[in-house]
């Protein structure tokens, strides 16, 4: 089970890579494929939206079945035939379609090793491994920042997602061999196991007030570090591709970081809730910085993104918490349903943030007037889910 794990964080390492990687890559694309800003928004979107979808499926299989040939499956078809795809693409709209692939293929790997740790670890230690299977599969977001410029540098942008989908397909074998299904748990007499069951959560009013927080809180990171940042600091400063990737790796240095901290800062303060709300907040005023002062100095910006970066990363506490209220039973349908409703809601943030850049007039477009206003935005949903969520009951820290 370990070394299935350890496969598992290689995958997400790769789910991680698949979000990030248009940011370095947009230059590239314009030039060669014509794909605008909105094109690749859209198509970021797109990946998130199937990620989301794939999510309450993948609960079910969870289940029923356990962790291990959904992963197998999905990671082999999306990931490596959305590498392939991505490889062969010639048009916006196919690398929409290889991206639909790719979001296929990262859906399955957090939420089974998730699965896997709320079965067979104490419910004290879940913020803690959660946190590390994230900050271990970061690396895959720095991968996407300097290093994948650098190689796209050497061998082109076609070649290396032709070697993304070749490991793909490796980590795909490789869980086929090193995974073991974890048993389901046995329905408790006179409850529900199907959609009711699960439709039970809704009833539950903390659930409610902790879900406009799950919704918002990683939208701003994902969405700023897969895409934003790059036409951003290609546009207000200048940027090429090797300095973006120079940025974006620190935002998704400080991301790693950020996951490995928070869950024994957690145990540290004893509240969850606490420190949800401190570091939000401080992700609402890195937003602030960057609507503010969108074109001041390029440092100024890269502070301010690396900051978003840490104090937006509050994701494995914010899933431990929602843990804490899912019965036994339900736990694969549980926490796919707030990953679905976590990465669903950066995939509508792509697409509202896509919109606007479409619906603007040329002139205005790549301005820093422009950015500001994304960066707004971002930092307007985020404060509404952090003072939602400053109503919720804080789970004891056990």
């Amino acid at each position: 089970m370990k070394l299935g794990i350890f496969f598992l964080m290689l995958g997400y390492g790769l789910s991680q890579f698949y979000r990030s990687f248009l940011a370095v890559l947009s230059p590239a694309l314009a030039e060669d494929l014509g794909a605008s800003a909105a094109d690749l928004s859209y198509a970021s979107g797109i990946w998130f939206l199937v990620f989301a979808a794939a999510q309450l499926p993948i609960g079910v299989a969870l289940d029923r079945y356990g962790p291990r040939w959904i992963s197998v499956i999905l990671v082999a078809i999306g990931g490596g035939g959305g590498g392939v795809m991505m490889a062969l693409a010639h048009t916006p709209k196919d690398i929409t379609l290889a991206m639909a692939f790719l979001g296929l293929g990262g859906a399955p790997v957090l939420m089974a090793a998730y699965f896997i740790f709320a079965r067979a670890y104490p419910a004290a230690l879940f913020s803690t491994l959660a946190g590390v299977i994230i900050g271990v599969g970061c690396f895959g977001n720095l991968a996407g920042s300097a290093p994948l410029a650098f190689v796209v540098a050497q061998v082109g942008w076609r070649a290396a997602m032709g070697g993304v989908a070749l490991m793909a397909i490796g980590v795909a074998v490789a869980l086929a061999f090193a995974l073991s299904n974890q048993n389901p748990t046995p329905k408790p007499v006179g409850q529900a196991l199907g959609s009711a069951g699960l439709l039970s959560l809704f009833r539950n009013k903390q659930v409610l007030l902790i879900l406009p927080m799950i919704i918002v809180n990683y939208a701003p990171n994902a969405a700023v570090r897969g895409l934003w940042a790059g036409p951003y600091l290609a546009d207000v400063f200048g940027m090429d591709a090797q300095m973006i990737g120079n940025v974006t790796m620190g935002m998704a240095l400080t991301m790693a970081v950020a996951c490995f901290a928070f869950g024994p800062l957690e145990r540290l303060i004893g509240s969850k809730k606490i420190l949800i709300l401190g570091a939000n907040t401080i992700g609402v005023l890195a937003c602030a910085v960057l609507w503010a002062w969108p074109d001041s100095a390029w440092q100024i910006s890269a502070l301010a993104l690396a900051a978003l970066g840490f104090f937006c990363s509050t994701y494995p506490v914010i899933m431990a918490h929602g843990q804490r209220l899912v019965p036994a039973h339900l736990t694969g349908r549980g926490i796919t349903l707030f990953n679905f409703f976590c990465i669903g809601g950066v995939g509508l943030m792509q697409f509202a943030t896509g919109k606007m850049a479409a619906m603007m007039p040329a002139v205005f477009l790549g301005t820093p007037d422009f950015y500001a206003m994304i960066f707004a935005s971002f930092g307007l949903v985020l404060a509404v889910g952090t003072v939602i969520y400053a109503f919720a009951l804080d789970p004891k820290t056990s």
